[in-house]
C-alpha cells in the first residue's frame, strides 16, 4: 500500500506540472495567433486552431430564486452548468425561466490534430 500512496502523489505531482506547462503553452499559442491574426496553423505535421466558444455560468442566488420548487433545485443542488444544460434538454426546466440566472463567458480553445 505504501508504494501505491507513493506513486499516487507522485502522480498527482506529475499532473500538476503537466497541467501548468499545458497553460503555458496555450498562453504562448494564443499570444501568436492574436499577434498574427490568425485562428488556424499548419506547424510540422501538426494542424493548430482556435475554437471559440460560449459558455454559461450561473447565479447560484438567482438560479434558486427563478427554480424554487425543492424537487428541481436537488436535481441541481448548486448552479452547476452542465446539470442546467441536461434538465433543459429533458424539458424539466423551461428555457425562459433562466433568463438573467447566468452570464457568458467567452472561451476560447486550442485544438492540435497531427495531420
Amino acid at each position: 500500500m505504501d508504494q501505491k500512496v507513493h506513486r499516487y502523489y507522485e502522480l498527482k505531482q506529475l499532473q500538476k506540472e503537466t497541467e501548468q506547462e499545458l497553460a503555458a503553452l496555450r498562453g504562448d499559442i494564443l499570444d501568436h495567433f492574436r499577434e498574427q491574426g490568425i485562428s488556424e496553423l499548419d506547424v510540422d505535421g501538426y494542424r493548430v486552431r482556435t475554437i471559440h466558444q460560449e459558455r454559461k455560468e450561473y447565479d447560484d442566488h438567482k438560479l434558486y430564486e427563478a427554480l424554487p420548487d425543492p424537487e428541481v433545485w436537488r436535481l441541481i443542488s448548486k448552479a452547476d452548468a452542465q446539470k442546467v444544460a441536461g434538465l433543459l434538454k429533458l424539458n424539466v426546466i423551461p428555457e425562459d425561466k433562466l433568463a438573467g440566472t447566468f452570464s457568458v463567458k467567452q472561451v476560447t480553445l486550442v485544438q492540435v490534430d497531427k495531420k
